[in-house]
């Protein structure tokens, strides 16, 4: 083979491989970028954003009357529901044989004492079914259409 087409199959294989390349990490969805609603949900150059991480853990209280501890938990998914509906509850929900850790909130609040004082209105942490613990949280600005999403496939509500 001629030393001209080596090289030309060379380069030419060079240029495939070229373009079978993974994008680099910064190029990553950088295509199908939205910038109007990254800056409607806060995102940064990363489309993160923080939040405050709230851990449910069992509470000194055990309330063995069930008709207390129905109304309780009403009150509970009733509160959640309206803290979602201000857009300040991002995700919530309970965590699976993880015991005594009970379930999680994630609040679209600046600051740790914000979330304490939404938290505080929840009936089963008033009642000492639940205490919880606060961490800052660095994660994805898209958890906040998770409320907007769940809607749509939403078949039967929680009571």
């Amino acid at each position: 083979m001629s030393r001209i087409k080596t090289s030309a199959i060379y380069l030419f294989t060079v240029f495939i491989l070229l373009l079978a390349q993974p994008a680099v990490a910064g190029d990553i969805g950088t295509q199908d970028y939205d910038a109007a609603l990254a800056e409607k949900l806060g995102a940064d150059d990363y489309g993160m954003r923080p939040y405050i991480f709230v851990t449910l853990l069992t509470g000194p209280t055990e309330i063995t009357d069930a008709d207390k501890r129905n109304e309780l938990f009403r009150g509970h998914f009733a509160n959640m529901g309206r803290l979602a509906e201000e857009g300040k509850l991002v995700l919530a929900g309970p965590f699976m044989e993880a015991d005594p850790k009970r379930g999680l909130f994630i609040f679209d609040v600046s600051t740790v004492a914000e979330a304490e004082a939404l938290v505080e209105t929840d009936p089963a942490i008033a009642a000492g079914i639940f205490t919880a613990e606060y961490t800052r949280y660095y994660g994805s600005a898209a958890l906040k259409m998770v409320n907007e999403i769940h809607s749509t496939i939403q078949k039967s509500a929680i009571e």
